[in-house]
């Protein structure tokens, strides 16, 4: 089962581009972040036509998240478990679960993580309680022992060979000792980094900013992750990152991240 995992920045304003990602890549399941739309505004047929089952969490303008499949979804859950009465009235569109079911069946979820910035302010301590409810959210799924994929945008850079200029993010919230120390807690819990895994090579990035001229000099940053329970671990064959997407027409400033599993 081919399963990946793609930042689009704003699925609409880009269709044409995920489109022909998907006709040329052919995955079987895909998670996709800051689709920028409501659900009725996501463009299902376009997908559908293509053979795919379709299941959108999603938010006018800004963040949302949707995950398509070309086996059926089921148990779909759109966000997290709440942790405190403040949670009940989190309205940010940035999880999407579901059990695909293939051959054996898989439990995929879908993540689009708070940014953060700027450190010192609500949306930083908003980006460590998300976390922190995905990472007790995370404890429920392991015990089903099942195979499980948590994917999507971390907006977590995990350590320094994971980012070009690791200087020039020491005072962003995706570089931050405490976030990675999050991210490094969730992965405790019995989570593999697929990439780590399959490859590990330094530079392995799926970020570039538009500013800057990031992209041609290769100013990039890891931040979108796969991470898999010992039951999909185990099955993992290979982690590709579609570094040539970035090149494309109308390109998002992320690029989309696959696994191949043997299920």
């Amino acid at each position: 089962m081919r399963i990946a995992t793609w930042n689009v920045n704003s699925v609409n304003a880009r269709l044409e581009t995920v489109l022909q990602w998907f006709r040329d890549a052919q995955p079987d399941v895909a998670a996709l972040q800051e689709i920028k739309c409501v659900d009725e505004k996501f463009p299902s047929e376009a997908f559908e036509s293509l053979g795919y089952n379709v299941a959108v969490h999603g938010q006018k303008t800004y963040n949302g998240v949707a995950l398509l499949s070309k086996h059926p979804l089921e148990d779909v859950r759109r966000g997290l478990p709440p942790l405190t009465p403040e949670d009940e009235a989190d309205e940010q569109a940035r999880y999407i679960e579901a059990v695909v079911s293939g051959p054996r069946p898989v439990r995929v979820c879908g993540i689009y993580l708070p940014n953060g910035n700027p450190i010192g302010t609500e949306k930083f301590n908003y980006k460590l309680a998300w976390m922190a409810r995905l990472k007790a959210h995370a404890r429920t799924l392991l015990a089903y022992e099942e195979p499980l994929a948590i994917i999507g945008d971390y907006n977590v850079i995990p350590e320094p060979e994971d980012v070009d200029k690791p200087e020039a993010w020491l005072g962003d919230a995706l570089f931050q000792p405490e976030s990675r120390a999050a991210f490094r807690s969730l992965q405790w819990l019995g989570l593999t980094d697929a990439y780590m895994q399959a490859d590990g090579a330094p530079g392995g990035y799926t970020f570039w900013d538009y500013q800057a001229g990031a992209w041609p000099r290769n100013h990039g940053i890891r931040i979108d992750h796969l991470l898999l329970s010992a039951q999909a671990a185990d099955r993992l064959r290979g982690c590709e990152i579609h570094r040539d997407v970035r090149g494309w027409d109308k390109p998002s400033d992320h690029v989309p991240v696959v696994i191949d599993l043997d299920l």
